[in-house]
């Protein structure tokens, strides 16, 4: 009888169109920082069903890790907005590009930046600190960039985005990204939601983010959540067909 199950389950995954949920944290799957009990009972569920959970944020992992409780329920997390891979399950981390410019964040500090954080590869602060961000980075011929979210102002090197990190991860999981469904909320949502199989917005999203969005949840960050699980595990998504998107550009080296 148990091997009757575990072979019907077997074929039912083999079966699965959309084997992998990729989502953004803050305003996605959480809160003000913090994942709602019944979220994580559907991220429970949609293990069971076989699949795999990834997230995808902009946050430095160890704020991550003090405000969110579930990691061991995610196969990977993409932090720093594509610019870290972290696997809970052994506490694997690696820096996915050059890191985070000491010269840049010293003159930041010394012009009163505030907020103000320095990650592995990633510096972070608030608008309007963006004006002052850009000229230092003319001044100190750096090749970096400013990326926004929701009015976060996230500076990293040229090229390194949600959608790269993502590409990491599934290139370690030998996973296409045709396979994953990506949810997410912001403007920095918009590299890893191209990469995916089908792009899905929370109902609090951004405007321009639902224009290019195959699926709009009724339910706000964690309720679309388990909105969108629940349609996962009852439909595989047969009944969406995803918008034509340029395929994005994984990036897996360290420097």
């Amino acid at each position: 009888m148990i091997r009757e199950s575990r072979a019907r389950r077997d074929r039912d995954i083999l079966g699965m169109r959309y084997r992998v949920l990729a989502c953004d944290y803050d305003g996605t799957l959480a809160h003000d920082g913090v994942i709602s009990a019944s979220t994580i009972v559907a991220l429970d569920r949609f293990r069971r069903s076989g699949r795999f959970l990834l997230m995808v944020t902009g946050r430095e992992l160890p704020d991550l890790q003090n405000v969110c409780p579930v990691l061991d329920k995610f196969e990977w997390v993409v932090a720093e907005n594509g610019a870290l891979l972290y696997r809970p399950a052994d506490n694997f981390s690696k820096r996915l590009c050059a890191p985070a410019s000491p010269r840049l964040a010293q003159k930041l500090a010394e012009a009163g930046v505030e907020p103000l954080s320095v990650g592995r590869a990633i510096i972070a602060t608030r608008e309007p600190h963006e004006v002052l961000a850009v000229e230092l980075i003319k001044q100190l011929g750096l090749e970096l960039q400013v990326i926004f979210n929701k009015g976060a102002v996230m500076i990293l090197p040229t090229g390194v985005n949600k959608a790269t990190g993502l590409g990491a991860a599934l290139k370690r999981m030998k996973i296409a990204p045709g396979h994953v469904i990506g949810v997410g909320d912001a403007e920095n949502d918009h590299a890893f939601l191209d990469l995916c199989g089908v792009a899905v917005a929370v109902a609090n999203a951004l405007p321009t983010l639902k224009e290019h969005a195959d699926l709009i949840t009724r339910g706000a960050r964690g309720q679309g959540v388990i909105e969108l699980i629940n349609r996962i595990i009852r439909t595989d998504l047969k009944d969406v067909t995803p918008h034509a998107r340029p395929a994005a550009i994984s990036s897996d080296t360290t420097a």
